[in-house]
């Protein structure tokens, strides 16, 4: 993701929260398995809102 703009960064939406999250430099190498935009939303994933 070299010389990409932040605004030309890929994007995901959270499947608990509903919220859109964007690519980070830490999830460079795992990027295609990241569901969940926090560690909050994926202990959140079996539980009721």
């Amino acid at each position: 993701m070299k010389g990409v703009k932040k605004e030309n960064l890929p994007d995901k939406v959270c499947p608990v929260c509903q919220l859109s999250f964007t690519w980070r430099k830490k999830w460079e190498r795992n990027w295609d398995s990241v569901v969940y935009c926090s560690k909050k939303c994926a202990g959140a994933k079996g539980k009721d809102k």
